[in-house]
């Protein structure tokens, strides 16, 4: 008994996926790296990874409850522990109240900058959620949900907030849209008849050509504050790799067939890891060219 609430409770925290976990973990490192000079105090890194896990994982609890209504008339959604009712709506928001808690008490070490803006942090991921009844761009404010570690990052390594924090949060939010759009359109026909709202339906035929745009905007925003930043060889290297990755996503996704945008959505993993590669070892070994 004990075995099965274990794996239910993993199925409901996205344990079990940790796409999710990575996808907002990349832009944190990004900004861990940058706002160091490439040297991040190891406590703080360690705050923020762990932080990361257990955010995305009550993000995933509180997603599941506001959509619970939704969930079950979901092909892919329909099997969720609270879709299901094998996990309680009490149950779920226990376990919200104690991931965030544990959320809290694991940044108390950091500055008093960092605890602050703990507080919009959590409002963001706590309604999320609720955007797609109302907001024609979930994915926009998921972005800004998902990226808010950056000016966290920043504040813990630096104990103010540079432009550069809020430039880099703005190219996430770019990344946001694209590889969301992509999720999106694998519940494109489900959101149309549920009355969901999302980038696929607002893009409409357009979709794809708005993913690239996305993309590359992400690529030219990062690459504006590697000039910025003086940054050197290695770091456009890992630009011009995660050029070529988000160019197979086009070969995925051209179609609109749904396994294949859910690979190229999967496939941002590394996109992130390839930026954060040429980032790390920008700063390791400074060479230019």
């Amino acid at each position: 008994m004990r075995a099965n609430r274990l794996r239910l409770y993993i199925h409901l925290t996205r344990l079990n996926r940790p796409i999710g976990a990575l996808l907002l973990l990349w832009p944190t490192l990004w900004a861990l790296w940058i706002a160091s000079n490439g040297h991040p105090n190891p406590l703080i890194t360690t705050i923020f990874m762990l932080g990361t896990l257990l955010m995305r994982s009550a993000g995933c609890v509180m997603n599941d409850y506001a959509d619970r209504k939704i969930d079950p008339y979901v092909e892919r959604t329909r099997n969720r522990p609270l879709a299901t009712g094998e996990i309680s709506h009490s149950e779920a928001l226990v376990l919200t109240v104690m991931l965030c808690l544990l959320s809290f008490l694991i940044i108390l070490p950091l500055n008093g900058l960092t605890i602050l803006l703990s507080i919009p942090a959590l409002l963001l991921a706590a309604s999320y959620p609720y955007t797609k009844r109302f907001f024609t761009l979930p994915q926009a404010y998921l972005g800004v949900a998902f990226g808010f570690g950056i000016p966290m990052a920043f504040a813990a390594q630096t104990g103010h907030l540079s432009n550069v924090a809020w430039i880099l949060l703005i190219a996430n939010i770019f990344w946001s849209v694209a590889y969301d759009t992509e999720y999106a359109m694998v519940d494109r026909n489900d959101d149309i008849h549920l009355g969901i709202r999302s980038s696929a339906l607002l893009f409409g035929k357009h979709d794809i050509a708005i993913i690239m745009l996305c993309h590359i905007t992400l690529i030219g925003i990062l690459y504006a504050i590697g000039v910025y930043l003086h940054r050197h060889l290695f770091f456009n290297a890992g630009l011009l790799v995660a050029l070529g990755l988000i160019s197979y996503q086009y070969g995925l996704i051209r179609k609109r067939d749904r396994a294949d945008c859910f690979k190229a959505f999967l496939h941002n993993n590394w996109v992130g890891a390839a930026i954060f590669a040429g980032i790390f070892l920008d700063y390791a070994f400074p060479i230019r060219g």
